[in-house]
């Protein structure tokens, strides 16, 4: 064992003679280098071979899903191809003379005699579907606010939102739908249409200059906008942005003069308003349909849009403020469209040069009543009724005390199945209704209190509101669809429901079942009840009561002043997709359809809500403070102003800013 030093100066001494050798071997290669050799070959025999490509190679293509069908006996008349999740068929039994042993997948098959008879499995039926949804939001943001130094208190009476409540029950009573149960079956949704029908029938345009339009007729098609028909319907976007502030930030409220000093801008800048109520909901229904539908009862059909703005909007605003300016005008939107779209197969050629007729069929059933129903009602309730006094204290002040933003949003999208023919043992009942109701009351009182007074510049917004209401109801399937009800289909009808599968030579031969092999067959032995119903209100408070004061101490007539009272949004809008039929309808029973718009606008112009004169009524409820309340106190001292704040105890204030 040799020690750590000894080793290593060992392993050195190997390794120089491990390199010495290596350059040994490198001197001395060239001599043990071998050369090559020439090897003298047979050159190879040319044998010619024949070639030829007859067929051109295609390039490459992508997504081709094609599955070849099964193989037939040449006897037998050609099979559709099997592509994926194809129903199976139903007719008359096929043979197969001396092939017992044929392949025929997803078919159970029973052999006797050498033959093979067809026994296809029954396809699933669809299900009854059922929604009920209701979204309601309640907010109650009711401010009071004190800033500044100008000493007072104002405490004028608590607005009453009973008066708002009333004013939704004239609005509503505009409608000529009436308040409805949610249904809970059948019955009750027959109920339900039948009561529709029969209240718009009974209804009398007795609300006056408040009604727009209101059109009741068996087909309506268009857009209308306020009463008018137009061409395009108007886009939110062009009268509402959801963004919010400047992409800018805000801008600075303070600059240097030309001395080296800071200035600061003396202003007063109140939001009160610009809340934001939004009901959103999206309806479409393409749960089942078919190229031709055969009722043994009656076909119902029901489509209605009722859109109802109500505004009261009378303000008492001060002319205190120099130079002040009043905000844009309200902005009210009732617009309804209504659209139906042909889904059947339009050709000019000959239905029989199209193909043969249909050979095979499946059939599903649906014992007893096929449901679809969507039952919607959103709610938004908001009370801002906000009570200020402000005064500027030689700063940048900046007050929120509304800016609410309330949101109900629906999206239903029922996707099901299709068929070849419906047959409906009973009756078919089919209602699209559509209700939105915008009440608000935005009754301001801003004044000032005596000796106020401003030299900067003033701006008053206390409108500028916008109600809208959107709506769509559009139908795939053609009005023009109804005829009454072949003998041949009658037949088929009753023999279905006797428990026979069998569809007669007279039915199958259809113009519209021409070019198919197989038929997919639906029986509904009951009625189809579709009904969707989208309600949407929204109600809104927002009478303010403002009033402008002095700084006792050091008053700032320089002040600039900005006050919105104003620019409310209340957004309705709701969107039905309604699939009725691919092609024919017939009818065994009565037809009948009905299709309604009714648009109106209800505006007061009371005086009742606020008083002529604005500085008159904040002197009245301005209550002067002890004047040692203006003294410096220590930051221990509680507010002078906590007893007063009982007045509205519902919230402080939203957002104060000072800089």
């Amino acid at each position: 064992m040799l020690d750590k030093i000894t080793e290593e100066i060992a392993h050195f001494i190997g390794v120089f003679h491990v390199s010495v050798e290596d350059a040994r071997f490198r001197e001395t290669y060239p001599e043990f280098s071998f050369s090559p050799v020439k090897a003298e070959l047979d050159p190879l025999p040319v044998v010619e071979v024949s070639f030829s490509a007859p067929y051109e190679l295609l390039g490459y293509e992508p997504a081709v899903d094609y599955r070849s069908p099964a193989p037939q006996p040449w006897h037998l008349d050609p099979q559709p191809a099997r592509f994926q999740d194809a129903p199976p068929f139903h007719g008359a039994d096929v043979t197969i003379p001396g092939n017992t042993e044929y392949d025929w997948p997803e078919y159970a098959g029973a052999t006797s005699h050498g033959t093979t008879k067809f026994v296809p499995p029954e396809i699933e039926p669809p299900g009854s579907v059922v929604n009920h949804l209701n979204q309601a939001i309640a907010l109650s943001d009711n401010d009071y606010v004190s800033v500044g130094g100008h000493g007072r208190v104002f405490s004028p009476d608590p607005i009453d939102n009973s008066e708002l409540l009333q004013g939704a029950d004239a609005a509503a009573s505009l409608s000529p739908i009436g308040d409805l149960e949610r249904p809970g079956s059948s019955a009750e949704i027959i109920t339900v249409i039948k009561t529709l029908m029969g209240e718009v029938e009974a209804t009398q345009s007795g609300a006056g200059d408040a009604v727009q339009e209101f059109i009741t007729a068996e087909t309506v098609e268009g857009v209308y906008v306020n009463g008018e028909q137009v061409s395009e319907a108007p886009k939110l976007e062009d009268y509402h942005s959801f963004e919010e502030g400047s992409e800018d930030g805000p801008s600075s409220n303070t600059w240097t003069r030309d001395d080296g000093t800071v200035a600061i801008d003396v202003s007063v800048e109140v939001e009160a308003g610009g809340n934001t109520l939004v009901n959103d909901a999206v309806l479409k229904s393409y749960w089942t349909g078919g190229t031709v539908t055969a009722v043994v009862g009656d076909h119902i059909e029901m489509n209605a849009i009722v859109q109802i703005n109500a505004l009261w909007d009378v303000d008492a605003i001060t002319s205190a403020v120099g130079a002040s300016t009043i905000g844009d005008a309200n902005e009210l939107f009732n617009s309804a469209t209504f659209e139906r779209s042909d889904a059947s197969k339009e050709t000019d050629a000959d239905p029989a040069d199209s193909g043969d007729y249909p050979k095979y069929w499946s059939i599903t059933e649906v014992k007893g009543d096929l449901m679809i129903l969507n039952w919607l009602e959103q709610f938004i309730f908001m009370s801002d009724n906000d009570v200020g006094i402000l005064s500027s204290s030689g700063v940048t002040t900046s007050v929120v005390t509304g800016d609410n933003l309330g949101v109900n949003h629906t999206s239903i999208f029922e996707l099901g199945f299709a068929y070849d023919l419906i047959v409906v043992g009973g009756s078919v009942y089919d209602a699209n209704i559509i209700q939105q109701f915008n009440v608000l009351f935005d009754n301001d009182d801003v004044g000032a209190t005596s000796g106020f007074q401003t030299n900067g510049t003033g701006t008053i917004s206390s409108s500028a509101n916008l109600l809208w209401n959107q709506a769509h109801i559009a139908n795939v399937g053609h009005p023009d669809r109804f005829d009454v009800l072949p003998q041949q289909y009658l037949d088929v009808a009753n023999s279905l429901a006797g428990g026979s599968r069998d569809i007669s030579h007279d039915v199958l031969s259809d113009d519209a079942f021409a070019g198919l092999e197989w038929l997919r067959v639906l029986h509904v032995s009951g009625d189809i009840l579709n009904l969707q119903f989208i309600k949407q209100t929204n109600i809104l408070a927002d009478s303010d009561q403002i009033a402008l004061a002095m700084d006792a101490i050091s008053p700032h007539l320089d002040a600039g002043w900005s006050i919105s009272t104003g620019s409310n949004a209340l957004l309705n809008n709701a969107a039905i997709v309604d699939l009725d039929s691919f092609g024919k309808t017939y009818v065994g029973g009565d037809q009948y359809s009905q299709e309604t718009l009714f648009q109106a606008e209800l505006i007061s112009h009371r005086l009742d809500f606020a008083g002529p004169d604005a500085d008159a009524l904040v002197n009245e409820a301005v209550l002067f403070l002890d004047g040692s309340m203006l003294e410096p106190t220590d930051a221990a001292t509680s507010q002078p102003y906590t007893e007063e704040y009982d007045v509205h105890p519902d919230d402080g204030v939203n957002s104060v800013l000072g800089h």
